[in-house]
């Protein structure tokens, strides 16, 4: 006997058999068992997840020798007839390929007879969004009021370009997209029945590129066993898919925390020698960015999938929130732009070199968050938030008022303090200081008043980077203490307020530069030109 391809031996041919689909199998097993039929069904969703096959499986059900119901016994003459494709009271259409209008109405011609051998006919028409306008047109009517011994199965993975008046006569299910564990699992079911051997690994890997599809894990799960000669083995899955095995990525982002360019193109250099599919290295890449961003908020969320769950949780600590946002970002950014470089390399290698070269200057080693995170809540700025040296509980003892520290008086320019420090700043907590104006000082208490605009940027890691930076630009130790504006008014103007009207002189002023400008004014005199204000940028 010829060898059958996997995704078609162990297609299942009853609903038991069918793998993350519950919800509809659910309804259409109590419709059958109920015999509250519906004329006309139509399934949604992505290719491979078992739109065809349902039908195919309701088909028996509603033609097996047993009678109507939700498990055919696949031993009759119907249910072989249909598992073998050969049942002539299931006609199946490839919409694609019937699109003109006159073989619609061919097809349809044979409705208002009977079957010929079963209990029902079934007209299952796959990819129906394919038929033109007429050809939905041709179908509206028969769809509606079938004959009594008609269903109409149709299937389709872009039910967007299907009619509203074709979808309000048909009950819709639609298909999910298989999770990565239940694809796994029913992987690993297989290669166990089939006696195959397999490493764990591997399946995460042909899981992951199956993006849901059990058609797709199954199509690469039979490359994957005649690539590695009857095994499947995490190396082999890896070099036939273009894979970069996960310590590599390891290593380029401790390459950008430690700001080690020349290692980062040497790690490039070696991905380049294992003939790797960059862009599926920079999905994996992000992919890793969000396990990291994952474990530095929830650290229980962390899944250990891969085996490298204390790699991640040791760069989750050595890279801070804001950097890791940042990669993510421009990992987001250089995705789509990468079809446009000159080669996927080069497109790789450039969006490294973004993440080296718009690194904050001053990005350190980021706090263990890991350890720290999910003890106490955060407290809100509206309670106010007073930031201290030593957290042993104790109150600090009360000191006379003492001058304010050099350069720290009320009268200082804030906004030139801001700039100072924001080096030594995340993104978010330079945001935070721009959007403050200074109080006073009480001693060595420093008092800002924050804008309603950035009040729900002031979380207690962010005020504590904010006071070490104060620290480290008055040259003693500063505590800091940050108050809603409210309804108060201010005095002064924070640094984003300043920045704000800057902008917008300038730009008034470019404005009024373009008018002004002879040439233009003769363009407009000429022509009854226009001057569209929103093309006009200032130049920095």
């Amino acid at each position: 006997m010829s060898y059958q391809v996997l995704a078609r031996k162990w297609r299942p041919r009853l609903f038991s058999e069918m793998v993350g689909q519950e919800h509809v199998v659910r309804a259409l097993s109590n419709a059958l068992d109920n015999d509250r039929l519906h004329h006309a069904y139509l399934f949604t969703g992505t290719r491979g997840v078992g739109k065809t096959t349902l039908a195919r499986i309701f088909a028996k059900s509603l033609n097996c020798d047993t009678g109507v119901g939700s498990t055919p016994c696949g031993v009759c003459g119907p249910c072989r007839e249909i598992d073998e494709g050969r049942f002539v009271d299931l006609l199946e259409v490839d919409a694609a390929s019937r699109t003109k209008v006159e073989q619609t109405r061919e097809l349809l011609e044979n409705v208002p007879y009977a079957p010929s051998s079963g209990r029902y006919k079934v007209y299952l028409i796959d990819e129906v969004h394919m038929f033109s306008d007429s050809s939905f047109n041709a179908l509206l009517k028969t769809l509606e009021e079938p004959p009594p011994h008609v269903k109409f199965l149709l299937a389709t993975t872009d039910p967007q370009k299907v009619p509203v008046t074709v979808l309000s006569r048909c009950l819709q299910f639609n298909l999910k997209r298989l999770p990565m564990d239940q694809l796994q699992a029913q992987l690993r079911r297989i290669l166990e029945q089939e006696k195959v051997e397999f490493e764990a690994p591997a399946l995460t890997i042909l899981a992951r590129a199956a993006a849901g599809s059990v058609r797709d894990a199954l199509s690469l799960l039979d490359q994957s066993i005649a690539y590695g000669g009857g095994r499947v083995l995490d190396a082999d899955v890896r070099a036939m898919l273009g894979v970069i095995p996960h310590e590599r990525l390891h290593h380029v982002l401790e390459a950008l925390a430690g700001n080690d360019g020349p290692g980062l193109m040497g790690i490039v250099a070696q991905m380049a020698e294992e003939t790797p599919d960059f862009p599926a290295a920079l999905q994996s890449l992000l992919s890793l960015l969000h396990r990291l961003a994952l474990v530095q908020v929830v650290p229980g969320a962390l899944d250990d999938s891969e085996g490298d769950a204390a790699q991640v949780e040791g760069l989750a600590q050595r890279i801070s929130p804001e950097d890791v946002q940042l990669y993510y970002q421009i990992g987001l950014t250089g995705q789509r732009d990468l079809p446009f470089a000159p080669d996927p390399r080069s497109g790789f290698e450039m969006v490294l070199l973004r993440m080296l070269a718009f690194r904050p200057a001053e990005a350190g080693i980021a706090a263990p968050a890991v350890e720290k995170r999910g003890a106490a809540p955060v407290r809100g700025v509206a309670q106010g938030y007073t930031g201290s040296g030593p957290k042993d509980g104790k109150e600090p003892p009360a000191q006379p008022k003492a001058a304010p520290p050099a350069g720290g008086a009320p009268g200082d320019d804030w906004r030139k303090v801001v700039e100072a420090i924001s080096g030594s700043l995340g993104g978010i907590a330079t945001q935070v200081a721009s959007n403050c104006v200074i109080d006073g000082w009480d001693g060595d208490l420093l008092k800002l008043v924050l804008l309603p605009e950035a009040g729900n940027l002031a979380s207690e890691r962010t005020v504590e980077r904010l006071q070490s930076a104060l620290a480290g630009y008055y040259g003693r130790p500063v505590k800091l203490r940050l108050q809603p504006a409210g309804g108060k008014p201010l005095v002064q103007q924070a640094p984003a307020q300043l920045k704000a009207q800057e902008r917008v002189q300038r730009q008034q002023e470019a404005e009024r530069t373009i008018r002004d400008d002879p040439y233009v004014q003769a363009l407009s005199a000429e022509f009854d030109a226009k001057v569209i204000t929103d093309s006009i940028k200032p130049i920095d």
